[in-house]
């Protein structure tokens, strides 16, 4: 069995934290932007400069709507690299 490769912290200068999926009633992600987010975790994961997943945050939350129950759900993805990738986007406000 392979062992996974460790991640040394030292060598991260940056940090890219990609959200998939919405735990805010206020504002549901709709399937478009959900595969958007998918498309950049797979990118970053995949391209030049390789990133790393550091860490993985994982929300959700119950909401009762009249008579029905809805489960929100995200994962949110730490993604580390050794400087930012040129072609990942600045950071949002």
């Amino acid at each position: 069995m392979a062992e996974a490769a460790t991640i040394d912290l030292s060598e991260i200068g940056f940090v890219h934290r990609i959200t998939v999926g919405s735990n805010n009633p206020d504002q549901p992600q709709f399937e478009v932007k959900a595969h958007a987010a998918m498309a950049l975790l797979n990118r970053c994961l995949g391209d030049s400069p390789k990133g790393r997943i550091l860490g993985i945050e994982k929300a959700f939350t119950v909401l009762n709507v009249g008579e029905h129950q809805v489960v929100l759900q995200a994962m949110t993805y730490h993604i580390g690299f050794r400087r930012r990738p040129l072609w990942l986007p600045e950071a949002q406000p």
